[in-house]
């Protein structure tokens, strides 16, 4: 989540990644309806260029521990959700 979601309390979440999280723009073109899913997901995984090092940090904690991927849709196959878990699992060696 780029942004923090109302009524979650900080003090709950271990870490929180907001540049993992979807940028503004593409939120706002999401919810305005502009682009269809298949756009989202090549401009949500261009965003995720040269973050590969958080991406691993992600994959390494994956391996030891439980990571829970938040975010405010409702559909977690419609959510930057899933394509995060793809490229986190890319580098975790997709054991997930």
């Amino acid at each position: 989540m780029r942004m923090w979601p109302r009524g979650v309390s900080r003090d709950k979440v271990d870490l929180w990644l907001k540049d993992l999280g979807t940028p503004r723009e593409l939120i706002k073109k999401w919810k305005a309806g502009t682009i269809t899913w298949d756009e989202y997901t090549i401009e949500y995984r261009e965003s995720l260029k040269g973050k590969e090092k958080l991406l691993r940090s992600v994959a390494a904690q994956s391996k030891k521990s439980t990571v829970s991927l938040l975010c405010t849709e409702r559909d977690p196959n419609r959510c930057h959700r899933s394509l995060l878990k793809a490229a986190i699992d890319e580098l975790a060696g997709g054991v997930h």
